[in-house]
Protein backbone atom coordinates (compact mmCIF):
# COMPACT_ATOMS: atom_id res chain seq x y z
CA UNK A 1 0.00 0.00 0.00
CA UNK A 2 1.16 3.84 -1.46
CA UNK A 3 -0.17 6.11 1.62
CA UNK A 4 2.16 9.09 -0.16
CA UNK A 5 1.60 11.24 2.67
CA UNK A 6 3.51 13.47 5.17
CA UNK A 7 3.04 12.81 9.06
CA UNK A 8 4.65 14.20 11.72
CA UNK A 9 5.02 12.26 14.81
CA UNK A 10 5.30 13.95 17.94
CA UNK A 11 6.45 11.52 20.34
CA UNK A 12 6.31 11.60 24.45
CA UNK A 13 8.92 11.56 26.76
CA UNK A 14 7.73 7.48 27.48
CA UNK A 15 9.47 7.08 23.66
CA UNK A 16 13.18 7.75 25.06
CA UNK A 17 12.50 6.95 29.06
CA UNK A 18 10.56 4.91 30.93
CA UNK A 19 9.43 5.95 34.48
CA UNK A 20 11.97 4.67 37.34
CA UNK A 21 14.45 4.12 34.87
CA UNK A 22 17.73 5.76 35.64
CA UNK A 23 18.28 7.32 32.00
CA UNK A 24 21.33 5.70 31.03
CA UNK A 25 22.16 5.65 27.39
CA UNK A 26 21.10 1.55 26.97
CA UNK A 27 18.17 1.94 28.69
CA UNK A 28 16.98 5.08 26.36
CA UNK A 29 18.47 3.28 23.14
CA UNK A 30 16.93 0.26 23.92
CA UNK A 31 13.11 2.32 24.59
CA UNK A 32 14.23 4.38 21.31
CA UNK A 33 14.19 1.35 19.33
CA UNK A 34 11.03 0.07 20.23
CA UNK A 35 9.58 3.14 18.95
CA UNK A 36 11.80 2.74 16.19
CA UNK A 37 9.63 -0.38 14.92
CA UNK A 38 6.09 1.32 15.04
CA UNK A 39 8.14 4.38 12.56
CA UNK A 40 9.47 1.64 10.22
CA UNK A 41 6.11 -0.18 9.72
CA UNK A 42 4.79 3.56 9.00
CA UNK A 43 7.80 3.88 6.85
CA UNK A 44 7.04 0.59 4.88
CA UNK A 45 3.44 1.73 3.82
CA UNK A 46 4.63 4.36 2.13
CA UNK A 47 4.31 7.14 4.26
CA UNK A 48 7.18 9.95 4.55
CA UNK A 49 7.88 10.70 8.40
CA UNK A 50 8.72 13.57 10.43
CA UNK A 51 10.16 13.02 13.99
CA UNK A 52 9.96 15.12 16.72
CA UNK A 53 9.59 14.63 20.54
CA UNK A 54 10.11 15.58 24.20
CA UNK A 55 13.46 16.25 25.61
CA UNK A 56 12.71 17.18 29.68
CA UNK A 57 14.57 14.26 31.18
CA UNK A 58 17.77 14.39 28.81
CA UNK A 59 17.95 18.50 28.95
CA UNK A 60 17.13 18.01 32.81
CA UNK A 61 20.21 16.14 33.13
CA UNK A 62 22.27 18.11 31.34
CA UNK A 63 21.64 21.07 33.28
CA UNK A 64 22.41 19.01 36.65
CA UNK A 65 25.82 18.33 34.50
CA UNK A 66 26.70 22.12 33.85
CA UNK A 67 25.72 23.12 37.66
CA UNK A 68 28.25 20.30 38.81
CA UNK A 69 31.16 21.55 36.42
CA UNK A 70 30.39 25.05 36.95
CA UNK A 71 33.01 25.61 39.29
CA UNK A 72 35.68 24.21 36.30
CA UNK A 73 34.07 25.02 33.84
CA UNK A 74 31.83 28.21 32.03
CA UNK A 75 27.73 26.48 32.37
CA UNK A 76 26.15 26.92 29.17
CA UNK A 77 22.94 28.79 28.82
CA UNK A 78 19.61 27.04 28.40
CA UNK A 79 19.41 27.27 24.36
CA UNK A 80 22.42 25.63 24.25
CA UNK A 81 21.85 22.99 26.43
CA UNK A 82 18.56 22.35 24.19
CA UNK A 83 20.73 22.12 21.10
CA UNK A 84 22.36 19.47 23.18
CA UNK A 85 19.63 17.45 23.87
CA UNK A 86 18.48 17.24 20.33
CA UNK A 87 21.89 16.29 19.07
CA UNK A 88 21.63 13.16 21.21
CA UNK A 89 18.25 12.48 20.78
CA UNK A 90 18.10 12.54 17.48
CA UNK A 91 21.44 10.69 17.04
CA UNK A 92 19.84 7.92 19.22
CA UNK A 93 17.03 7.71 16.85
CA UNK A 94 19.70 7.55 13.81
CA UNK A 95 21.02 4.56 15.32
CA UNK A 96 17.53 3.02 16.02
CA UNK A 97 16.03 3.29 12.79
CA UNK A 98 18.72 2.80 10.85
CA UNK A 99 19.32 -1.03 12.50
CA UNK A 100 15.36 -1.50 12.19
CA UNK A 101 15.44 0.23 8.62
CA UNK A 102 17.97 -2.28 7.79
CA UNK A 103 16.19 -5.47 9.03
CA UNK A 104 13.41 -4.68 6.87
CA UNK A 105 15.62 -4.08 3.88
CA UNK A 106 14.47 -0.30 3.19
CA UNK A 107 16.91 2.23 2.01
CA UNK A 108 16.41 5.28 3.25
CA UNK A 109 18.89 7.74 5.13
CA UNK A 110 17.79 8.71 8.67
CA UNK A 111 18.87 12.89 9.60
CA UNK A 112 18.82 14.98 12.66
CA UNK A 113 18.49 18.74 12.14
CA UNK A 114 19.38 20.95 14.77
CA UNK A 115 16.11 23.09 14.83
CA UNK A 116 15.94 27.04 16.14
CA UNK A 117 12.01 28.16 16.52
CA UNK A 118 11.52 31.52 16.24
CA UNK A 119 9.69 33.24 19.14
CA UNK A 120 8.47 36.92 19.17
CA UNK A 121 10.65 39.05 22.40
CA UNK A 122 7.21 40.80 22.53
CA UNK A 123 5.61 37.62 23.51
CA UNK A 124 3.93 38.01 27.21
CA UNK A 125 5.45 34.87 28.34
CA UNK A 126 8.44 36.99 29.16
CA UNK A 127 6.94 39.03 31.48
CA UNK A 128 5.74 36.20 33.61
CA UNK A 129 8.36 33.03 33.83
CA UNK A 130 6.27 29.74 34.43
CA UNK A 131 8.17 26.74 33.10
CA UNK A 132 10.12 25.01 35.84
CA UNK A 133 13.27 23.42 33.98
CA UNK A 134 16.13 21.94 35.93
CA UNK A 135 16.95 20.20 39.22
CA UNK A 136 15.71 21.19 43.06
CA UNK A 137 17.50 23.61 45.60
CA UNK A 138 17.46 25.23 48.10
CA UNK A 139 15.82 28.70 49.18
CA UNK A 140 19.35 29.52 50.04
CA UNK A 141 20.76 29.25 46.86
CA UNK A 142 18.25 30.26 44.75
CA UNK A 143 18.18 33.91 46.45
CA UNK A 144 21.74 33.34 45.56
CA UNK A 145 21.61 33.05 41.63
CA UNK A 146 18.44 35.81 41.41
CA UNK A 147 21.02 37.75 42.89
CA UNK A 148 24.11 36.46 40.83
CA UNK A 149 22.15 36.48 37.29
CA UNK A 150 19.20 37.81 35.73
CA UNK A 151 17.23 34.80 36.70
CA UNK A 152 13.75 33.67 38.30
CA UNK A 153 13.12 31.01 41.08
CA UNK A 154 10.47 29.87 42.42
CA UNK A 155 9.20 26.98 44.87
CA UNK A 156 7.74 24.04 43.84
CA UNK A 157 5.14 22.41 46.17
CA UNK A 158 7.07 22.08 49.02
CA UNK A 159 10.06 20.10 46.96
CA UNK A 160 12.41 22.90 46.74
CA UNK A 161 13.09 25.77 44.93
CA UNK A 162 13.82 25.43 40.83
CA UNK A 163 14.28 28.11 38.25
CA UNK A 164 11.43 29.23 36.18
CA UNK A 165 11.91 30.27 32.51
CA UNK A 166 8.96 31.60 30.05
CA UNK A 167 7.33 29.40 27.71
CA UNK A 168 6.88 31.79 24.43
CA UNK A 169 4.64 30.46 21.77
CA UNK A 170 6.47 28.90 18.27
CA UNK A 171 5.88 31.26 15.32
CA UNK A 172 8.04 29.40 12.39
CA UNK A 173 11.53 27.43 11.81
CA UNK A 174 14.98 28.53 10.80
CA UNK A 175 15.35 25.40 9.16
CA UNK A 176 11.93 24.74 7.39
CA UNK A 177 13.59 24.73 3.98
CA UNK A 178 16.40 22.42 4.70
CA UNK A 179 13.91 20.48 6.48
CA UNK A 180 11.23 20.31 3.63
CA UNK A 181 14.10 19.27 1.04
CA UNK A 182 15.41 16.38 3.48
CA UNK A 183 11.70 15.25 3.30
CA UNK A 184 11.41 15.39 -0.78
CA UNK A 185 14.26 13.57 -1.14
CA UNK A 186 13.27 10.33 0.42
CA UNK A 187 14.73 11.18 4.17
CA UNK A 188 13.07 10.42 7.76
CA UNK A 189 14.04 13.67 9.83
CA UNK A 190 13.91 14.17 13.35
CA UNK A 191 13.40 18.04 14.02
CA UNK A 192 12.17 20.51 16.56
CA UNK A 193 12.99 18.65 19.50
CA UNK A 194 12.23 19.64 22.73
CA UNK A 195 9.79 22.02 20.65
CA UNK A 196 12.66 23.41 18.94
CA UNK A 197 15.59 26.17 20.63
CA UNK A 198 13.91 29.70 21.09
CA UNK A 199 15.39 32.38 19.31
CA UNK A 200 14.54 35.85 18.25
CA UNK A 201 15.16 37.52 15.24
CA UNK A 202 17.39 40.87 15.62
CA UNK A 203 18.69 42.72 13.14
CA UNK A 204 18.48 40.46 10.60
CA UNK A 205 19.96 37.20 12.48
CA UNK A 206 18.72 35.27 15.20
CA UNK A 207 19.91 34.76 18.91
CA UNK A 208 18.96 32.06 21.43
CA UNK A 209 16.89 33.14 24.34
CA UNK A 210 16.33 31.88 27.79
CA UNK A 211 13.33 29.91 27.58
CA UNK A 212 11.10 26.53 26.84
CA UNK A 213 8.94 26.01 24.19
CA UNK A 214 5.75 23.65 24.67
CA UNK A 215 6.88 20.16 22.77
CA UNK A 216 3.39 19.59 21.19
CA UNK A 217 2.65 23.29 19.79
CA UNK A 218 6.18 23.27 18.51
CA UNK A 219 5.24 20.22 16.73
CA UNK A 220 2.09 21.78 15.49
CA UNK A 221 4.35 24.02 13.83
CA UNK A 222 6.81 21.59 12.48
CA UNK A 223 3.90 20.06 10.96
CA UNK A 224 2.68 23.58 9.11
CA UNK A 225 6.13 24.51 7.92
CA UNK A 226 6.54 20.65 6.17
CA UNK A 227 3.04 20.55 4.81
CA UNK A 228 2.09 17.54 6.70
CA UNK A 229 -0.69 15.83 6.24
CA UNK A 230 -1.08 14.15 9.45
CA UNK A 231 -0.15 15.48 12.88
CA UNK A 232 0.24 12.73 15.15
CA UNK A 233 0.92 12.92 18.82
CA UNK A 234 2.01 9.90 20.70
CA UNK A 235 1.58 9.75 24.69
CA UNK A 236 1.07 7.29 26.98
CA UNK A 237 -2.67 7.03 27.08
CA UNK A 238 -5.15 5.61 23.90
CA UNK A 239 -7.61 8.33 23.60
CA UNK A 240 -8.66 11.67 24.67
CA UNK A 241 -11.68 11.82 27.09
CA UNK A 242 -13.97 14.56 28.55
CA UNK A 243 -15.21 14.29 32.03
CA UNK A 244 -11.70 12.27 32.65
CA UNK A 245 -11.23 10.51 35.67
CA UNK A 246 -14.94 10.57 36.88
CA UNK A 247 -18.30 8.23 36.48
CA UNK A 248 -19.15 10.33 33.21
CA UNK A 249 -15.16 9.68 31.44
CA UNK A 250 -16.07 9.25 27.91
CA UNK A 251 -13.71 8.60 25.64
CA UNK A 252 -13.75 10.35 21.97
CA UNK A 253 -12.66 8.49 18.45
CA UNK A 254 -13.21 10.87 15.53
CA UNK A 255 -14.17 14.37 16.69
CA UNK A 256 -14.94 17.05 14.48
CA UNK A 257 -13.16 20.56 15.19
CA UNK A 258 -16.11 22.81 16.44
CA UNK A 259 -17.06 19.94 18.57
CA UNK A 260 -13.24 19.85 20.08
CA UNK A 261 -13.79 23.99 20.42
CA UNK A 262 -16.48 23.18 22.60
CA UNK A 263 -15.08 20.93 24.72
CA UNK A 264 -11.61 22.58 25.29
CA UNK A 265 -14.33 26.02 26.55
CA UNK A 266 -15.87 24.06 28.51
CA UNK A 267 -12.32 23.12 30.30
CA UNK A 268 -12.12 19.00 29.72
CA UNK A 269 -8.36 19.43 28.98
CA UNK A 270 -6.05 20.50 31.64
CA UNK A 271 -2.73 22.80 31.53
CA UNK A 272 -0.23 20.36 32.39
CA UNK A 273 -1.64 16.70 30.52
CA UNK A 274 -3.88 16.89 27.85
CA UNK A 275 -4.12 20.49 26.67
CA UNK A 276 -0.94 21.20 24.94
CA UNK A 277 -2.19 18.16 22.58
CA UNK A 278 -5.57 19.10 22.20
CA UNK A 279 -4.70 22.59 21.22
CA UNK A 280 -1.87 21.71 19.08
CA UNK A 281 -4.45 19.40 17.05
CA UNK A 282 -6.72 22.07 17.04
CA UNK A 283 -4.17 24.60 15.12
CA UNK A 284 -3.58 22.21 13.05
CA UNK A 285 -6.83 21.18 11.93
CA UNK A 286 -7.82 24.58 11.53
CA UNK A 287 -5.18 26.10 9.51
CA UNK A 288 -5.97 23.49 7.05
CA UNK A 289 -4.48 19.79 8.06
CA UNK A 290 -6.01 16.53 7.00
CA UNK A 291 -6.42 15.04 11.31
CA UNK A 292 -4.60 14.91 14.41
CA UNK A 293 -4.49 12.25 16.18
CA UNK A 294 -3.45 11.46 19.80
CA UNK A 295 -3.26 7.91 20.94
CA UNK A 296 -0.54 5.57 22.76
CA UNK A 297 2.84 5.14 21.34
CA UNK A 298 2.08 1.07 21.28
CA UNK A 299 -0.82 1.82 18.46
CA UNK A 300 0.53 4.26 16.46
CA UNK A 301 0.02 1.92 12.83
CA UNK A 302 -3.43 1.21 14.13
CA UNK A 303 -4.31 4.68 15.09
CA UNK A 304 -2.88 6.43 11.78
CA UNK A 305 -4.82 4.15 10.04
CA UNK A 306 -8.37 4.48 12.29
CA UNK A 307 -8.76 1.64 14.32
CA UNK A 308 -8.01 3.51 17.74
CA UNK A 309 -6.80 6.99 19.14
CA UNK A 310 -8.31 10.27 18.43
CA UNK A 311 -8.65 11.81 15.30
CA UNK A 312 -9.68 15.26 14.81
CA UNK A 313 -10.86 16.41 12.06
CA UNK A 314 -12.79 19.78 10.45
CA UNK A 315 -15.81 18.10 9.73
CA UNK A 316 -17.04 14.14 10.59
CA UNK A 317 -17.08 12.75 7.10
CA UNK A 318 -13.69 13.63 6.06
CA UNK A 319 -12.42 10.99 8.48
Amino acid sequence: MTADKTIVIALGGNAILQPGQEGTVLEQLKNVESTADQIAELISRGYRVVITHGNGPQVGAILIQQEAGRSRVPAMPLDVCGAQSQGLIGYMFQQSLGKVLARRSIAKPVATVVTQMVVSPLDPAFQNPTKPVGPFYTEDYARQRMQAADETWAEDAGRGWRRVVASPDPMRIVERDAILSLVRSGAIVIAGGGGGIPVVERNGHYEGVEAVIDKDLGAECLAQDVKADILMILTDVGRVAIHYNTPDQCDLATIALDELCRYQKEGHFKAGSMGPKVEACRRFVDRGGEAAIIASLEHAVDAVEGRCGTRIVRLPGNA
